[in-house]
């Protein structure tokens, strides 16, 4: 597959966030020129109440439109950025969407795995048109479902649902750790996951998940890695709430250790940053303090720099 760079832009944004000032637009832009990535990630994030609910609500004023997922993918394309729409889902209740899990015999009085699926592929199916309609690059059935990963059979049946309304290439986006997890691969067209390894264990897991890509004879990218800016997050990336004190310097340690370490292994074909806000950006003055993932006027965003053109180097070399 192409070698796909790319950041994830607008997450949780609001429906109709497109249509409230064109500040969305700028925001992009930047993405683009801070990062030098090539291609956009738009996650559209519907909710359930909690993580035993059954209805999947992707019509909420929470979430983006179908209407948003267009001035997105149209602005993309004004910028010559590639885009892939990303299927997610949330808890209301703010339990992280890996805990989402059903009894696996039925039980009477019980919400069942039939439920959710029904609820979920509608989403999935509606939002996967879309992307058929603005011409996405890849379409994404869904992300960090690890408590759903064993409901082989149901996640079979959604990919060829999706397949009968969007023509393009098809993955999933599992959790860390979890590649060797899922059994499905073979239904998708390239493996996808996220990818936030310590910085101390990055070779031991690129090694393993090229194992997994061949194991199944398909493309592998990391459809999120990233780092907060605090000290020690680079050896805990995945945990939005460790680490000391504000340090734009750890993170930058980890960016340069990764994009090092995909440099050295082609056979991973690219990586999706963590992430960029479409509303909510903030002065670049206020980088030096802010202690999440973006990337916006930090020191990472100049490795990323210097890792696109190294990419762009070796890929049209190649």
């Amino acid at each position: 597959m192409r070698y796909l760079n790319g950041c994830t832009f607008a997450f949780m944004s609001p429906r109709g966030f497109t249509q409230r000032s064109d500040e969305w637009k700028r925001s992009l832009r930047l993405m683009k020129e801070e990062t030098g990535c090539d291609t956009v990630i738009l996650p559209v994030g519907a909710l359930q109440d909690h993580a035993y609910s059954t209805h999947v609500d992707y019509e909420t004023p929470d979430v983006m439109s179908m209407d948003d997922v267009r001035a997105v993918a149209a602005e993309a394309r004004a910028l010559g950025l590639r885009l892939v729409v990303k299927a997610m889902v949330n808890c209301r209740d703010g339990y992280w969407r890996a805990y989402i899990r059903f009894f696996d015999s039925y039980v009477p009085t019980e919400p069942t795995w039939a439920e959710w699926f029904k609820s979920y592929d509608e989403f999935v199916v509606a939002l996967a048109r879309t992307a058929q309609e603005v011409e996405a690059d890849m379409f994404c059935v869904g992300c960090e479902m690890v408590g759903a990963d064993h409901r082989a059979e149901e996640w079979r049946d959604l990919v060829r649902q999706v397949r009968q309304v969007y023509s393009g290439p098809v993955t999933y986006n599992c959790d860390k750790f979890q590649e060797n997890n899922v059994t499905w691969w073979d239904e998708l067209d390239a493996i996808s996951s996220s990818g936030y390894y310590p910085i101390d264990q990055l070779e031991e897991h690129f090694l393993r998940i090229e194992q997994v890509a061949e194991k199944f004879g398909r493309p592998f990218f990391f459809m999120e890695s990233g780092c907060p800016s605090r000290e020690g997050s680079e050896y805990v990336p995945n945990n939005w709430s460790f680490g000391g004190e504000q340090s734009n310097e750890a993170q930058e340690r980890w960016y340069k250790a990764y994009t090092d370490a995909l440099l050295r292994h082609p056979k991973i074909r690219g990586s999706v940053w963590w992430d960029w806000s479409a509303i909510r950006l903030y002065p670049i003055e206020a980088a030096a303090t802010n202690n999440g993932y973006a990337l916006y006027g930090k020191p990472a965003a100049k490795v990323l720099q210097a890792y696109s053109k190294a990419v762009n180097e070796r890929e049209n070399n190649a």
